[in-house]
């Protein structure tokens, strides 16, 4: 069996997001979408790890081979805890290449036993990123498309009060 695994902090998961996790799922037998804790990351996440954990378990519940895991280690660890082999990465433009290439090289160096694999976002959502959507949200902006509706609802709720 073939394993997975697709991290990222998903704070929030957007549609993109959950584009490159579909594709993936139809690459591998089993997926794991790994939910970085990132406390630290931009001042710390909007969204707890669970609620981003249940956003993608709702938002991927129709692919039965995908799971959804909190993690805080080094992600070669993880991706090796979890039994993962290839760590697969979304990339939108130049400037992702350029962080991912160093993190792949990185994690190559940490482990040989786990590659990483790029699969490029659709034209559609080349520039959508948990950031842009919650500046979005922050000024009342329309989210709807660029997130599940269940995490529109929850940036309204959270970034603007209920309209």
């Amino acid at each position: 069996m073939k394993r997975g695994m697709c991290p990222g902090t998903f704070d929030p998961v957007t549609s993109g997001h959950l584009d490159i996790i579909e594709r993936a799922a139809a690459l591998f037998d089993d997926l794991v979408v790994a939910v970085a804790l990132s406390p630290d990351k931009g001042g710390g996440p909007l969204f707890s790890v669970e609620e981003r954990c249940a956003f993608i378990e709702s938002a991927t519940a129709h692919l039965p081979n995908v799971s959804v895991r909190a993690f805080d280690t080094l992600l070669v660890e993880f991706a090796s805890q979890v039994g993962a082999s290839v760590i697969i990465k979304g990339l939108r433009a130049v400037t992702d290449f350029e962080r991912e290439f160093q993190m792949a090289q990185l994690n190559y160096r940490l482990s040989t036993d786990i590659e990483t694999m790029f699969i490029m976002a659709i034209p559609e959502y080349m520039y959508l990123s948990s950031s842009a959507v919650k500046e979005i949200a922050r000024h009342a902006g329309p989210t709807r498309g660029l997130v599940p509706d269940e995490v529109h609802d929850a940036l309204v709720e959270r970034l603007t009060g209920s309209r």
